[in-house]
C-alpha cells in the first residue's frame, strides 16, 4: 500500500495553472487561421471576379465544353483568368450563374469575416451589412438586366435576367421599369432617409432667381420698404452665434517615435530642413561605437507660442418668447433654455490671464547629453546593459525611457532609484518601470530649468474649447507637453492632498477657473467650505451667479463647523431631492433629466425643473475631521457614494494625507486622486495606493490617478491676481436676485421636544390639508414637490397636520395614515379652529 502511494505520480500544481493560459491560446490561434482564411479567400474571390469583366469571352468557352465542374477544375485546360481555373470557376458561378457584377460584395463580405476573426473585435459590423448585402445582390442585378438588355456581358447574372424576362411577361417593360424605380426610390427616401429639402430650396431658390431675373423690378416706395428693412432685421437677429475660430497651427506635442526610427546619439527637433544632414552625420558617427549597445536620444523642444483659440463665447442675444403677455407654456414645442434666465451674461475672456509664452525655456542639449550618460554609466556599474535609451522633455521633468538588454530584471533597475538620483545629484528621481503600454522603463529626472505651465495657453487649446465634457476641468500638462483636460462629472469626485506650499490652491484655482471659463452660471453651483478662512474667500464677488448656501445665511463661503455640519446635511437632502425627481421623470441620471425638461416632456407644475451642477468644495479636510469628526464624515461619505447620478460632485484637498483623516470608506468613493509632494511613502500610499508622490520635486509638480492609470503632471499656474479679475469680471454683470438655496436643515438638538403651534399655523396649512386628504398621500415630499416649499417648511406644516389629527405620525419611511377620508370631515376639522 506505501509503495503504490510512494508510485503514484502527482500532477504539479503550476501544470493546472497553465492550462487555461493553453486553452485560450489555441483558441486564439484557431480563431486567428480561420480569419486569415476568410480574408484570403475573400480578397482571391474579389480578384477573380476583376479577371473576369476582361477574360470572360476566353473561359466561357471551356466551361460549357467541360463535362463537369470536377473534370474542370482538375483536367481542365489553361485559363486565362488571373486566379487559374479555381478563380475561373468561382467567378463563372457568381457572376454568369448568379447576381452578375453585384456578386463582387460576396467577396467584400467573406473578407470582412476574416478581418473580424484576425482582430479579435467587431471591425466592420457584419449583421447590418449583410442585410443590405441581401438588398444589393436582389435589386442591382435586375436593373442591370433591364437598362442593359442586350449586352453579351451578364451584368445582372442569371438572376436579374430570369427575374426580368419574369416581370415583363407579367407587367411589361413599361411596368417593369416603373416597379424597378418605384423600388429604388422606396430605399433611397424610406430606407436611407435621404433629406430632399436642401435639393428642392435650392431648386425653388435658383427659379426665383431666374423670374426676378425674367421680371422688371417695379419702383417701390418707403412705405413698402418698411416691413421689408423689419424682416431684414429680424433675420440678422436669428444668425448663427459666431464660433471661436481654430488656430491655423495645431500644438506641437512630445513624441518619441523619433527614437525608434533613428539611431542618433542626440537629436533635437530645431523645425529647420537640416534633419537628413545631421541623420547622415550620425550614422556615421554611430558605427565607431560598440555595436551591441545603440543609444538614441530624441528630445523634442517645448510647443513654440501659436494662435490663441478666442474663448469669449458670443451668445446669441434672445429673449423668451412672450404670447399674451405670459411666457410660453409646456404645451410649446421651444425647447426651454436654461441660460436666458441671464440672457446678457457674457464668459470671462482669455485676456484676464497672463500671457506666460515667452517665459519658455530653451532645450539644454548639454543637460539631456549629460543626463544620458549618467544614467547609461550607472547602469553598467552594477552590470546593467540597455539596447536603446531616449528622451522626453516635459516643462518641469525629462522621462529618459529605457530598453533594457535581454535577461536583465526589472526590480534590478527599480532599486537603483537612490543611486541613480546620487549620480544625477538631482532630487525628485522617479522610475516607474514598466511604463504601461509601451515596453519600456520610465526614468523621470527634473530640469534644471523649469517651464511654468500657462492657463491661458491651456484654456485657448483646441482640446479644451471644442471639448464635449460636462464639467471640464484643465488640470496641467503631461510630460509630453500634452494638455491633460479631463471630465470632473465622470471622476465623478476628486480627493486632492499634499504637503503645505506645494500646489493644493493653486490646483483648485485652476480646477475652479476652468469651470467658469466653460458654463453658464445657470449650469453650475458651487458650494464652498473655508475652515481656514482666506482660500476661497476671493470668490464670494460670484455669490449671486455661480455660489449655493443654506437660507437666510449672510456668508455664502462656508467657514463656521456648525454651519458647515447644516450645509452638508442639506447637500444631501438636496441628493435625496433630485432623486425624487428622477424617479418620477423616468430618468437615470440628471443628463437625462434636463434633456426631458429642456424638451418641455416634464412639467414645472408638478415640481419640476432644471437642475443645475453642484460642485463642493472643502479647502481643509483635516480640520473639519478634527473638529466635528463623524457629523463631517457621515454626511460626505453618503454624498460621495450616492450624488453622482444627480449632479453633486465633490473636490476635497487636505494638506494632512493621514488615514484616520482619509478613511477608506472616503478612498473607496473618490476614484480620482491628485497628489502633491509629502514628506513620507506613507502619506503618498495613503493618497493614491501607491508610492511615488514623496519623490515629486514640489512647485506643481504633481500625480494624477483616474481609473487605472498614474500620471505626472505639471499643474497649470493662475495667480491670485488672475482669479481676481476673472471674479470681477463676472460679478460686475447682472446676475440672480440671490445665491443659489439649498433645502432647509435642523439639527437633532433644535428638533427635540419641539411643541406644534396650532394656533400660528402657516398659511398653507389649509391648502396642504386638502391636498392631503384629496390625495390620500401624507408624504412631506409631495407637499414641497407640490407646494414649492423648502424641507423644513414642509415638514412643520405636516406635524401641525399631525397635531390637527389630520394625520398620523411618521413611521419610518412609510407613508403616514390619513384619519380623514372626506372633506366633509376635514371641514369639520377646519371649522374647530
Amino acid at each position: 500500500m506505501a509503495a503504490t502511494k510512494k508510485n503514484k505520480k502527482t500532477v504539479p500544481q503550476h501544470v493546472n495553472e497553465v492550462a487555461p493560459a493553453m486553452v485560450m491560446t489555441r483558441r486564439q490561434q484557431a480563431r486567428l487561421g480561420f480569419g486569415i482564411f476568410f480574408l484570403l479567400a475573400g480578397i482571391f474571390t474579389c480578384f477573380a471576379i476583376t479577371s473576369y469583366f476582361v477574360t470572360w469571352k476566353t473561359d466561357q468557352d471551356k466551361f460549357f465544353s467541360a463535362d463537369s465542374m470536377y473534370h474542370f477544375l482538375l483536367h481542365g485546360p489553361v485559363v486565362a483568368n488571373w486566379a487559374g481555373r479555381l478563380g475561373a470557376a468561382t467567378a463563372h458561378i457568381l457572376v454568369y450563374k448568379g447576381a452578375g457584377i453585384a456578386s463582387m460584395a460576396i467577396g467584400i463580405i467573406l473578407a470582412s469575416i476574416g478581418l473580424n476573426l484576425v482582430y479579435g473585435k467587431r471591425v466592420v459590423p457584419l449583421l447590418r451589412y449583410l442585410r443590405w448585402l441581401s438588398i444589393f445582390l436582389l435589386i442591382t442585378a435586375p436593373v442591370l438586366s433591364y437598362l442593359i438588355p442586350e449586352s453579351t456581358f451578364p451584368y445582372g447574372g442569371a438572376w436579374g435576367k430570369e427575374s426580368i424576362t419574369y416581370l415583363n411577361g407579367f407587367l411589361g417593360v413599361a411596368g417593369t421599369g416603373m416597379g424597378l424605380l418605384a423600388i429604388a426610390l422606396f430605399f433611397i427616401f424610406a430606407i436611407f432617409a435621404l433629406d430632399v429639402n436642401p435639393i428642392l430650396k435650392k431648386l425653388r431658390k435658383r427659379a426665383q432667381m431666374i423670374a426676378a431675373s425674367m421680371t422688371p423690378a417695379p419702383v417701390a416706395t418707403t412705405e413698402q420698404l418698411q416691413p421689408e428693412a423689419t424682416d431684414k432685421k429680424d433675420t440678422a437677429v436669428t444668425a448663427t452665434p459666431v464660433v471661436p475660430e481654430k488656430p491655423a497651427v495645431e500644438p506641437l506635442k512630445s513624441t518619441i517615435a523619433l527614437a525608434e526610427t533613428a539611431a542618433l546619439p542626440l537629436f533635437v527637433n530645431n523645425g529647420h530642413n537640416d534633419i537628413e544632414e545631421e541623420n547622415e552625420g550620425a550614422e556615421d558617427d554611430m558605427e565607431d561605437e560598440d555595436p551591441g549597445m545603440e543609444l538614441e536620444l530624441s528630445t523634442v523642444v517645448a510647443p513654440a507660442p501659436v494662435k490663441e483659440f478666442s474663448f469669449e463665447v458670443i451668445q446669441q442675444q434672445e429673449q423668451p418668447a412672450i404670447k399674451d403677455g405670459h411666457h410660453v407654456s409646456i404645451a410649446s414645442n421651444e425647447p426651454y433654455a436654461p441660460e436666458l434666465d441671464l440672457p446678457s451674461y457674457k464668459y470671462p475672456t482669455l485676456d484676464l490671464l497672463e500671457d506666460r509664452t515667452q517665459e519658455t525655456i530653451p532645450l539644454d542639449k548639454e543637460e539631456l547629453e549629460k543626463n544620458k550618460n549618467q544614467i547609461i554609466q550607472t547602469l553598467r556599474s552594477f552590470g546593467i546593459e540597455i539596447q536603446r535609451i531616449s528622451a522626453t522633455v516635459g516643462p518641469t521633468v525629462t522621462l529618459y525611457e529605457i530598453v533594457p538588454a535581454e535577461g536583465v530584471r526589472i526590480s534590478k533597475i527599480r532599486n537603483l532609484e537612490d543611486d541613480i538620483a546620487l549620480n544625477l545629484a538631482a532630487l525628485g528621481i522617479r522610475i516607474v518601470a514598466p511604463i504601461p503600454g509601451r515596453g519600456t522603463i520610465g526614468i523621470e529626472v527634473p530640469n534644471a530649468n523649469k517651464q511654468i505651465v500657462s492657463m491661458r495657453a491651456l484654456l485657448s487649446s483646441d482640446k479644451f474649447v471644442n471639448n464635449k465634457m460636462s464639467l471640464p476641468i484643465a488640470l496641467g500638462k503631461k510630460i509630453d507637453n500634452d494638455n491633460y483636460i479631463v471630465d470632473l462629472a465622470t471622476m465623478p469626485h476628486l480627493l486632492m492632498a499634499g504637503a503645505t506650499g506645494q500646489g493644493k490652491s493653486v490646483g483648485i484655482n485652476a480646477i475652479l477657473v476652468s469651470l467658469l471659463y466653460k458654463k453658464h452660471p445657470s449650469q453650475l453651483k458651487f458650494v464652498m467650505i473655508d475652515p481656514k478662512k482666506v482660500e476661497l474667500s476671493i470668490y464670494k464677488v460670484i455669490e449671486k451667479h455661480f455660489l449655493a448656501k443654506l437660507p437666510n445665511e449672510e456668508e455664502a463661503i462656508i467657514t463656521d463647523t456648525k454651519k458647515v455640519v447644516y450645509t452638508l446635511n442639506a447637500l444631501c437632502i438636496e441628493m435625496d431631492n433630485r432623486y425624487e425627481l428622477l424617479k418620477e421623470a423616468g430618468a437615470r441620471n440628471l443628463k437625462e433629466y434636463n434633456e426631458k425638461f429642456i424638451a418641455r416632456r416634464l412639467n414645472p407644475e408638478k415640481g419640476h425643473k432644471f437642475l443645475p451642477f453642484i460642485v463642493l468644495v472643502i479647502d481643509e479636510f483635516a480640520d473639519l475631521i478634527m473638529t466635528a469628526g463623524k457629523e463631517v464624515e457621515m454626511p460626505i461619505a453618503r454624498l460621495a457614494q450616492l450624488a453622482r447620478a444627480v449632479g453633486i460632485h465633490l473636490i476635497i484637498a487636505t494638506q494632512r494625507p493621514s488615514v484616520n483623516v482619509i478613511t477608506g470608506t472616503i478612498k473607496a468613493n473618490f476614484p480620482g486622486r491628485i497628489a502633491f509632494k509629502v514628506s513620507a511613502k506613507v502619506d503618498s500610499r495613503t493618497i493614491l495606493d501607491a508610492g511615488g508622490a514623496e519623490q515629486l520635486i514640489g512647485r506643481g509638480d504633481m500625480l494624477v490617478s483616474h481609473g487605472s492609470e498614474l500620471l505626472r503632471l505639471q499643474c497649470a499656474f493662475v495667480d491670485t491676481p488672475e482669479v481676481e479679475r476673472i471674479v470681477e469680471f463676472i460679478g460686475k454683470q447682472r446676475g440672480y436676485p440671490a445665491a443659489f438655496e439649498l433645502p432647509e436643515y435642523e439639527g437633532d438638538e433644535d428638533s427635540n421636544d419641539k411643541v406644534v403651534d396650532l394656533v400660528n399655523r402657516d398659511k398653507l396649512f389649509e391648502d396642504c390639508a386638502k391636498a392631503v386628504v384629496q390625495t390620500q398621500n401624507g408624504s412631506t415630499s409631495n407637499l414641497q414637490r407640490r407646494f414649492n416649499l423648502g424641507y423644513n417648511r414642509a415638514g412643520r406644516i405636516m406635524d401641525q397636520l399631525e397635531a390637527a389629527g389630520i394625520v398620523g405620525p411618521a413611521v419610518g419611511s412609510k407613508p403616514r395614515d390619513i384619519y380623514c377620508q372626506t372633506d366633509g370631515q376635514l371641514d369639520e376639522i377646519l371649522n374647530s379652529f
